[in-house]
């Protein structure tokens, strides 16, 4: 199976090329060997190295900064899908899409179905979510929340850099979701590329977080690995003492039961894959 990883160099990216199964065959690409902008760039490249199987793991996610620039958001996050679907219906491949619970508005009083209804509040989310109209039926679309992964840029780290060097922060306490491992997050999909499976899919780690909630797991989980010489004192704060361009969900959680039961495998707390994550973060040195 020809499989193309895009968004090669990014943390889902690399966990995919990392956990690609044996018999694949990967060609991995990022913004330096194609611009998803450059549409006819694009579709000659796809043309090019005719893919059985297209993992679309790039995106535009600068949250605040799309606000400014949703026109660029829109050509990365939905354009560039529209393109790779175009490409795989002329060569009868599948397109794996990777989006966000951003295109939710964070108002349910449970966690998300991966049928309910969207309601982006951004133009992160709105981007996202046209990028996911454009899939077809035979594809898979797998939506997924707060990322992170050894090595790359994302809320543990910065957490980890920032209590090194302040003896007190203060971390919005009211919005809730669930941290995914990158990991944890590539072998669902590969999973789910095994067995043929179609249609919308949630995944993310177990367990339900705020950002404060999950800053002090950081926090207590780094400095027992020695990433960490102290735990500074961390506050909770709302998400209107730190106002953002961006208007985030207060309640982004999506329920993956039905992605737990396809594949017939149990889900992994979050802080447990956390403290697997900075484990692996030590070693990097």
């Amino acid at each position: 199976m020809r499989v193309l990883i895009t968004g090669a160099n990014g943390q889902l990216g690399g966990a995919l090329r990392r956990l690609a199964p044996a018999h694949t065959d990967i060609t991995a690409i990022d913004v330096q060997d194609c611009d998803l902008t450059d549409l006819p760039l694009l579709r000659a490249r796809l043309a090019a190295e005719a893919p059985d199987v297209i993992l679309n793991a790039a995106a535009y996610t600068a949250v605040d900064r799309a606000e400014s620039e949703e026109h660029l958001a829109r050509a990365i996050n939905a354009e560039a899908v529209a393109a790779m679907v175009e490409a795989m219906t002329g060569s009868g491949g599948r397109m794996v899409h990777v989006s966000t619970d951003f295109v939710f508005d964070g108002t349910s009083a449970r966690a998300y179905l991966p049928d309910d209804v969207r309601n982006p509040l951004s133009a992160y989310g709105r981007t996202k979510a046209e990028g996911e109209d454009h899939l077809r039926p035979e594809d898979l679309l797998v939506r997924t929340a707060w990322v992170y992964e050894a090595g790359g840029a994302n809320f543990v780290r910065t957490m980890i850099r920032l209590m090194s060097e302040r003896d007190e922060l203060g971390i919005v306490a009211d919005q809730i979701g669930a941290p995914t491992w990158a990991s944890s997050l590539g072998r669902t999909i590969w999973d789910l590329v095994a067995m043929g499976a179609s249609g919308t899919f949630h995944h993310s780690d177990a367990g339900v977080a705020s950002w404060y909630d999950f800053a002090v797991a950081i926090a207590e989980e780094a400095h027992a690995l020695g990433l960490l010489a102290r735990i500074p004192r961390i506050r909770p704060i709302t998400a209107s003492d730190y106002p953002t361009p961006a208007q985030r969900p207060a309640f982004s959680l999506l329920d993956c039961r039905a992605t737990r039961s396809t594949l017939g495998d149990e889900p992994v707390h979050w802080r447990t894959n956390l403290r697997l994550m900075l484990k692996e973060e030590a070693k990097l040195g």
